[in-house]
């Protein structure tokens, strides 16, 4: 099977299951008893009914239309699959649906409407609209598109935006703006060479216009070639971009320009064409999936450029994604009656700001970046940037108050955008952040139980998804049959410690164990025996350098699994126990909790050995820890020795490590209730602070509350994630899922990178 096709069964496969869609209604009040559903229909349900008919403005006090917004088009212009008709449009709708959701915490129903022409489609939104709070208009062709839009702005009184046209517009726009101050220009005195005259490019252009950029500097081109006067045959809209000016070809409109937009086709402009324009050009060629030229030749091509494209494996992606979640969810929580241009210039100017704001570390990391800083390579803001939701919302609602189209204004910021901060806390943004690291520089992982299905599925997705470069370990007939029933291909090492073709491996790799071991009685025959087993081999692989982490534990109880791991790889330098921290994704947002694996039974020494242990795991996935060391009493309140022991732990933490925000003994509620401790304990170094890092005084009541939460709260959970080892292994837990080994994966991967930025710095010193 080619690569291609089977992204194309990997594709159909995500959206058919485990269910057909990406998305799908679920209940937000109780339903479990008769009271409750009397409630929520009849009788009950008429008292808000009655409400809303005194006044339509209750609607949004006692339903969803204030967080729910349509996705609406008629597939007239679907990806780069043209006219494929509605229903061949839902899965995009959906997939639009989806980043609404977890970008910005915004409902969606997706709306597929059979309909082409603009007044029956016109017509058909208009009596849909009452449901909605806002209505994003997608993929329909151009000029319709212009008009669709036009008339809905017009005629209804809740927020429309045609994404295509303005999201590109918006972003590009904030783009430009930086790279004009990089390239020390004036926009009002470039020239621009415009390759595309679609609905991206035109608001483009039209933005641009509005932000200084002069029409006569402007040369448009479509299929046709230029826009020029003598042109008959374009929409009012393109018809603005018409030019006087004589260019035979957009290679002759490019020479001496200072910027090129491409909104077209892949592979049209030249080396040579990007050599003629003007110094410091800037060149944003945002074609998908293929830009206008690729970003390798083009920065090949001169040494000045700035250039941004719509690919996200190349700086300063042009992502619609930075734009519309963020600028319905300002446009809702104000109630705004329309998306106006005053508040799409707000999100521009934002976006435009808060590229030049220092980067959270936890954006650098995820981008596996040393310091990302305003410049060339960086003009525009990360999608992952956490910042986004706090930025952009804020700037919309503010723009839409100042212009008069909002109809609740807010009057607390610093409430909104804490309010803002929590809507992302049960999304799986650290996950994401997660594997996009892991790409950044992918590592050598050993799966040291590949002939076990869930494992291969694991292994393969890791492989196909770039996030580490698997071995497979295990009976080689076993992987091969496997893999064929997965269509696992790819150059991928397969190991069966046991074959004979291992023989001066197994012999080598016992030879360095027996040396290590044998005045702890290990004989040689011993040691030859065990590099027969899986874990020892795959422990010596690391330890050898022939991988760079491994990851085990799937089909073998844990304590099977860290014996050799411990006795072969061992401790890090300065620890004398290892332990294991599990991180929870909560609907407050990831919590690390340990030891969830290994200490039984921790004395204050190393419960604290234990916190600063996990303290560096939470920097390394670039989150700023909170810890609190729990207990069931709070700062002092018992003299019984298990919770002094978590007092004392918290004073050598407070003598030794001042720099982590630790605090305790304290109780779980109060841990996790920033009011409530505030209020009662505001002496403490977690008053008013959320806490993300919660530290048990034994295994029992941590293991417990971990799989607690797992279970009854359904929370993904990555882990246990080894801390204090000397090199990257991690243990799964026995029967883990196919998710679960994926994540961990990655886990085994950045701590390759980890300790690899480690000895490197060590070697320099």
């Amino acid at each position: 099977m080619s690569n291609s096709e089977r992204k194309r069964r990997e594709a159909l496969i995500y959206h058919a299951k485990p269910q057909p869609g990406k998305i799908k209604v679920v209940p937000t009040k109780r339903y479990t008893t008769q009271r409750d559903l009397s409630l929520a229909y009849s009788p009950g349900v008429a008292e808000p009914c009655l409400e809303i008919a005194k006044d339509k403005k209750n609607v949004y006090k006692y339903t969803t239309k204030g967080n729910l917004v349509a996705v609406i088009t008629n597939g007239t212009a679907v990806l780069g699959l043209g006219d494929i008709g509605p229903e061949a449009s839902k899965p995009v709708m959906e997939g639009k649906g989806l980043l609404f959701k977890i970008f910005a915490d915004i409902d969606v129903f997706d709306i597929e409407v059979d309909a082409k022409d603009i007044d029956k489609f016109v017509e058909t939104v208009k009596n849909i609209a009452p449901t909605f709070g806002g209505i994003n208009l997608e993929d329909i062709k151009a000029p319709e598109a212009f008009e669709i839009e036009r008339r809905l702005v017009e005629e209804l009184d809740i927020p429309v935006m045609h994404d295509d046209q303005h999201g590109t517009a918006i972003i590009s726009s904030a783009a430009l703006i930086n790279a004009l101050e990089i390239a020390d220009k004036k926009i009002e005195d470039v020239r621009f060479a415009v390759s595309g005259a679609g609905s991206a490019a035109v608001s483009c252009m039209n933005l641009y216009i509005a932000l200084g950029a002069k029409l006569e500097n402007i040369a448009m081109f479509d299929a046709d070639g230029l826009l020029h006067k003598g042109r008959t045959d374009l929409s009012p809209m393109q018809a603005r971009f018409r030019t006087s000016k004589h260019y035979d070809s957009l290679a002759h409109a490019m020479e001496g320009a200072d910027v090129f937009l491409g909104l077209s086709v892949g592979n049209i402009v030249t080396a040579e064409m990007l050599r003629s324009m003007a110094h410091d050009p800037i060149v944003f060629a945002m074609a998908n999936p293929t830009p206008e030229i690729s970003y390798e030749k083009a920065i090949a091509s001169r040494e000045d450029i700035i250039m941004a494209t719509g690919r996200s494996d190349h700086p300063n992606q042009v992502n619609n994604v930075l734009g519309f979640p963020f600028i319905f969810r300002g446009a809702l929580d104000v109630r705004a009656t329309k998306i106006n241009e005053a508040m799409k210039m707000a999100a521009v100017k934002a976006l435009a700001e808060l590229a030049k704001e220092p980067v959270p570390e936890q954006v650098n990391i995820a981008y596996g970046e040393t310091k990302l800083t305003f410049g060339k390579d960086y003009i525009i803001p990360k999608p992952f940037d956490p910042r986004l939701i706090a930025k952009i919302p804020p700037a919309i609602a503010k723009a839409a108050m100042d212009s008069g189209v909002a109809t609740e204004p807010i009057e607390d910021w610093a409430k909104y955008e804490d309010e803002l901060l929590h809507r992302l806390g049960a999304d799986n943004k650290i996950i994401r952040l997660l594997h996009k690291r892991a790409r950044t520089n992918p590592k050598r992982i050993v799966f040291a139980e590949a002939d076990h299905l869930d494992v291969l599925k694991a292994a393969q997705y890791v492989y196909d998804e770039g996030i580490a470069i698997p071995i497979l370990l295990g009976n080689e007939k076993i992987i091969r049959e496997l893999s064929e029933e997965l269509e696992f291909e790819g150059n991928v090492q397969i190991i069966d410690p046991k074959k004979n073709e291992q023989k001066a491996k197994r012999k080598h790799y016992a030879e360095i164990y027996w040396e290590s071991r044998k005045r702890k009685g290990v004989s040689m025959l011993d040691a030859k025996s065990k590099m027969r087993e899986r874990n020892y081999f795959a422990a010596m692989m690391v330890n050898e350098g022939d991988a760079d982490g491994l990851i085990s534990g799937y089909s073998r109880s844990y304590p099977t699994v860290v014996k050799p791991m411990l006795e072969l790889i061992g401790t890090a330098k300065g620890v004398k126990k290892v332990a294991t921290t599990n991180l929870m994704i909560t609907e407050r947002g990831p919590m690390f909790l340990a030891d969830t694996s290994i200490n039984i039974d921790p004395s204050a020494r190393e419960l604290a050995k234990i916190a600063h242990m996990t303290a560096l795991t939470v920097k390394m996935f670039g989150l700023e820890p909170n810890i609190a060391m729990l207990s069931y009493s709070n700062f002092g309140s018992s003299d019984h020795e298990r919770a002094k022991k978590v007092d004392e732990a918290v004073t050598y933490l407070h003598k030794y490590h001042p720099e982590i925000n630790v605090d305790g003994a304290v109780q779980s509620d109060f841990a996790l209730n920033k009011e409530m401790l505030a209020e009662k304990f505001p002496f403490s170094k977690l008053a008013g602070k959320e806490v993300n890092t919660l530290v048990f005084p034994n295994l029992d009541a941590a293991n417990i509350t971990y799989k607690l939460m797992k279970e009854l709260n359904k929370a993904d959970s990555i882990g246990p994630i080894m801390l204090g080892m000397s090199k990257p292994v991690h243990i799964l837990q026995l029967g883990a899922s196919v998710d679960e080994i994926i994540n961990m994966a990655a886990v085994a991967v950045i701590d390759a990178q980890e300790k690899e930025k480690w000895q490197q710095r060590k070697e320099e010193m």
